[in-house]
């Protein structure tokens, strides 16, 4: 299992890594994965669905007022923007816990793939396994700094966006951190691979975008390869050459 420290010295001691490769892999895998990632991306969107229209139900949905009787009001905008920000908190926390949990699970399915192992695609894996409560304070934690970077606008929003992808990845593969550790070691893989992470990320991103062509149900079967490139990166810096304990649960130990 991978301890803070040795995350950090990997971290540390991380190669320069080449984007062609990286996004030559990306594609690769996805073509072996985009159905599970469908699912995936559906499980999100249906999850986020619910949490909108039961919230909505309670009267806490957020509303947008970009034009009043006197036409578009800069004022009213701007204010309504922080108003919905707040809004949107705890609704936020739901999505981005239930989310965690499934890209989680997501990567341990392409860790597989890509090491050509045999398992049953869990999605709903770190549910079952006594980890909602680390997922939970976690979706707190990226709400609150996704949340403090919107009120900042547009630039570090930008800037905070590759950190926080980063969190599913170290949850997946080190859940037995903390949750204060696995988010100082997605902010240091984040800050030390920004700009890999970046570019990658939006050229997977635009290619994704794609599935719009496909009378908008398309972009479900499509923008699940955004999420790869991250999953490369980390996988040559930090790897998965250590088996954490959550890998070995149920692994026969006879030999």
């Amino acid at each position: 299992m991978n301890t803070i420290d040795s995350l950090y010295d990997k971290i540390d001691r991380a190669k320069e890594l080449d984007f062609g490769q990286i996004f030559d892999s990306t594609l690769q895998l996805f073509k072996k994965v985009w159905l599970k990632g469908f699912l995936v991306v559906l499980l999100i969107v249906m999850s986020a669905m619910v949490i909108a229209f039961a919230f909505a139900a309670i009267g806490l949905a957020s509303t947008n007022t970009f034009v009043t009787d006197n036409g578009f009001n800069f004022n009213v905008q701007f204010d309504d923007y922080f108003k919905n920000v707040l809004f949107s908190v705890p609704q936020s926390i739901l999505v981005s816990t239930i989310t965690l949990a499934l890209l989680g699970a997501f990567y341990r399915i392409c860790q597989r793939e890509v090491q050509g192992e045999q398992g049953v695609d869990d999605y709903f894996y770190f549910f079952r396994n006594g980890y909602f409560s680390k997922l939970l304070m976690l979706g707190i934690l990226y709400t609150g700094i996704s949340t403090l970077a919107q009120f900042l606008f547009v630039l570090p929003v930008i800037y905070v966006m590759i950190p926080l992808s980063y969190f599913s990845l170290f949850f997946a593969f080190n859940p037995d951190l903390s949750e204060t550790e696995l988010v100082k070691a997605s902010f240091k893989l984040g800050n030390k691979k920004w700009f890999i992470s970046f570019g990658t990320l939006f050229v997977a991103a635009l290619l994704g975008m794609l599935g719009v062509l496909g009378c908008g149900i398309g972009l479900l079967f499509t923008i699940s390869i955004a999420y790869l490139p991250l999953f490369f990166i980390y996988k040559e810096v930090v790897g998965f050459d250590e088996t954490s304990e959550i890998d070995q649960i149920g692994t026969n130990t006879d030999y």
